[in-house]
This record gives structure tokens, sequence and C-alpha cells, in this order.
């Protein structure tokens, strides 16, 4: 037996049926939902902000090198991971939207990321990878690179609160 979900079901805040909008990603409080949109032919992502209106939340780092593809939002929001075009390489960048870091990652081997998924307290990121026509799938321990986001909201925490 399949269980259904409510019946309810809204268009994302500031959709409109012409707009092009694919690869959701919700934060793990529902708070902020990442998106891909088309924006000038090419694919960019959006942030929008679910407790707020669906108002579109600023990018510091993101508003260059697309294609965008395959967002992932940490608990809060804090953190965004998404793959980036830079030249004919597909990377990895992280926006820490607490204090404006952009945190681009290389991936070992030189291979292109596919896919990507953040874990919710940021501590850790699965990404899918292609090599000479292989898929793999890496997990790469961010502990040392990124604050937690742990329930409760964003803010920075002590380096007592960040040892595991």
């Amino acid at each position: 037996m399949a269980a259904g979900c409510s019946g309810r079901a809204q268009r994302a805040p500031g959709s409109l049926l012409q707009d092009q909008q694919q690869e959701p990603a919700l934060s793990g409080d529902g708070s902020k939902l990442a998106l891909i949109v088309d924006q000038r032919g090419r694919p960019t992502v959006q942030l929008k902000d679910l407790s707020g209106g669906g108002d579109r939340l600023p990018l510091r780092h993101l508003n260059r090198h697309q294609p965008h593809s395959s967002p992932s939002l940490s608990w809060n929001g804090r953190y965004l991971a998404v793959i980036i075009q830079r030249g004919n390489r597909r990377l990895v960048l992280i926006e820490d939207r607490l204090n404006g870091r952009a945190h681009p990652l290389r991936l070992p081997s030189g291979r292109n990321a596919v896919r990507l998924s953040l874990s919710p307290d940021a501590r850790q990121l699965a990404v899918q990878t292609a090599d000479r026509g292989r898929w793999q799938v890496e997990l790469l321990d961010l502990s040392g690179l990124l604050e937690p986001d742990r329930p409760g909201g964003l803010r920075r925490t002590t380096p007592a609160e960040a040892q595991p």
C-alpha cells in the first residue's frame, strides 16, 4: 500500500508557469529552498527564504561560473553546496552564507563532479564523480573546513562546540 501526502500542494514562491525550475533542495528545517533556474540561457542556482514569503536570498560567490547544478543545503541553510563550471571543469563550491566565504573543493585525481549531497550538519559531502566513463561516489570529510550547522539557527559556534 502506498502512503500519500495530505493532498495539499503549492507552487514554489515567485514561480510562474513559464519559469523553468529544476533540482529542488530543501534545507533540513524546511526554511530555505535552493533550485536551478534559467538565467539568460544559463542554469543558475537561486536560494529562496520560505519562512520570509519566498524572498530571494543573495549569494555572493555564485553569480558566475555557470552552469550550476545539484544544489544541496545544510540544516539551517547556512551552507549551500553546488556544482559550478570553471572552464571545462565541473567543481564543487560551498558558500558559507553566515560569514560570506566561498570554499572551492578540488576532487581527487581531477575527477568531474556530477551530483552531490551535503549532510545536514555540513560535516560530510557525498559527490558522484565521472572519470573516463566510470561512475563513483566519494565521501569528503568537511569537519576540518566547516563549522557544523545544527538545528537551532544560523549562529557561530565556539571552538568547544565545534568538537565532535
